[in-house]
């Protein structure tokens, strides 16, 4: 590798999720899932909206793989619905789901495009929350038949598997601060949802393995390096507890089969254990956690900057003077990414990493002829590419990168106010607009390089003003 070119065999796509893009809510058999369930609650969503519909790709997936095929991607990272296969969290099976999921991964292998589905990514049949949800042991074995299901189903064509997206989310933002669905707000219900997600990936990995020939098995984590706002003890400390908090909480137990000793010492501080003996824990599970994964996958946005407070309590400063932030007010740091796979590679050393979601939240407006110019998503794409070229440089096994996202979608407790996509969507007609992201895009991919890549090049391409698409 020289310059900014990548391997010969380095992998480019883009990521969406179920969730986030299918809608399709009340059709094809598919049952409730805890997010419909949150976003039927008043106030739950920002703009008060659902995803009922979203940007409809349960209808226009072809459509969606004509824009895939149309950015010469090599892999589709997108999430299998648990309601839209078992309406019920186990038992009958929906065949017209798997049938929707089934035509997908055919019409991208006919493509040429590699399917890379997860397995989780949040959208948990509400009839399972009804029985306690990921709080309950019980979940882990509903997982697993769910795996199952799908990979009797799909696993004769589909050799890479992500298990579980992003359990931190889950388990944080979902039960511990109320933030996404279920939304409570019970830290010791936190912890225990984490440990079952973690258990339910190691154990659904076995099945993987006995059901695809050749598979290989991931899981994702959203890794955020955390770096004290001074030099004093205090805010080296509160960086040290973020660290622990947010990311070696799952990687530990993934890697090295144990959770960290000073993050647990942190929650028993804070009143969430009651001591060292983690009671959720039950003998062999560690080992079923850290059975070897063939990649770890990494969703990279931004760092956090800590700092001690008056009280002497860990948080997070707001605003770091002089950086450019996102809508979502996350900074743009793209040194963090090169930071972010040299430390997963020198402490846990997986066998293969891919970048499964990095991308940035702008809402640029179409300019006169109806060309949505997001330069600064250019910008950020280019600066964490250029991380990631470093690291590739520096000897981490850095096997692919997916973009978030391909579409404009449905963003979670924000609804549709913030827009990661390299396409655009009118939510009130679901046309799909490519941003001038997009065609810069298609240029890298085509390229397998950055470089040269300064402006998206258009001539003579007809899809540069299209509203259609």
């Amino acid at each position: 590798m020289t310059g900014r070119a990548f391997p010969d065999s380095f992998l480019w796509g883009v990521a969406t999720s179920a969730p986030q893009i299918e809608g399709g809510r009340h059709e094809g058999g598919r049952g409730v899932s805890i997010w419909d369930r949150y976003t039927d609650t008043p106030g739950a969503i920002a703009d008060g909206t659902n995803a009922d519909v979203a940007c409809d790709h349960y209808h226009l997936w072809r459509d969606d793989l004509e824009l895939m095929s149309w950015l010469g991607l090599g892999a589709y990272r997108f999430s299998i619905a648990w309601p839209r296969i078992l309406p019920a969290g186990t038992g009958k099976i929906n065949v017209a789901g798997l049938d929707f999921y089934d035509a997908l991964v055919d019409g991208l292998l006919e493509a040429g495009i590699e399917p890379f589905p997860t397995l989780y990514h949040w959208d948990l049949p509400q009839a399972l929350q009804d029985l306690g949800g990921w709080g309950d042991r019980s979940v882990v074995d509903a997982f697993v038949d769910y795996t199952d299901v799908v990979t009797r189903r799909l696993g004769d064509r589909i050799r890479n598997w992500t298990t579980i997206n992003e359990p931190w989310c889950i388990a944080v933002l979902g039960h511990e601060e109320g933030h996404h669905a279920p939304g409570h707000k019970d830290p010791a219900e936190g912890l225990r949802v984490a440990h079952h997600l973690l258990l339910a990936h190691g154990r659904a990995a076995r099945v993987i393995r006995e059901r695809v020939p050749n598979a290989r098995v991931g899981i994702v984590h959203n890794h955020t390096p955390a770096h004290p706002a001074t030099d004093t003890v205090g805010d080296h400390d509160a960086a040290r507890w973020f660290d622990g908090f947010f990311n070696r909480w799952f990687l530990d137990p993934l890697f090295l089969g144990r959770y960290p000793a000073d993050a647990v010492a942190d929650r028993i501080a804070n009143g969430h254990l009651k001591g060292p003996e983690l009671p959720f824990v039950q003998p062999g599970d560690l080992a079923t956690i850290s059975a070897p994964l063939d990649f770890l996958g990494v969703n990279y946005y931004s760092r956090v900057v800590m700092r001690q407070n008056e009280a002497g309590e860990p948080e997070a400063v707001k605003a770091v003077s002089g950086q450019e932030f996102t809508d979502m007010g996350w900074e743009v740091h793209p040194e963090g990414l090169h930071e972010t796979l040299m430390h997963l590679h020198r402490e846990y050393a997986p066998k293969e990493i891919y970048i499964t979601e990095n991308g940035a939240a702008y809402d640029d407006l179409p300019g006169s002829v109806g060309r949505i110019d997001d330069v600064r998503r250019i910008e950020y794409l280019r600066s964490h590419l250029s991380a990631a070229c470093r690291a590739v440089a520096d000897g981490v096994p850095l096997a692919g990168y997916f973009a978030w996202s391909l579409l404009d979608n449905f963003e979670w407790a924000h609804g549709y106010q913030k827009k990661f996509g390299i396409v655009a969507v009118d939510f009130d007609t679901c046309r799909r607009t490519p941003k001038s992201s997009a065609h810069w895009y298609r240029d890298v991919v085509a390229a397998n390089a950055f470089d040269a890549v300064a402006t998206p090049s258009t001539r003579g391409d007809s899809r540069a003003n299209d509203s259609r698409d």
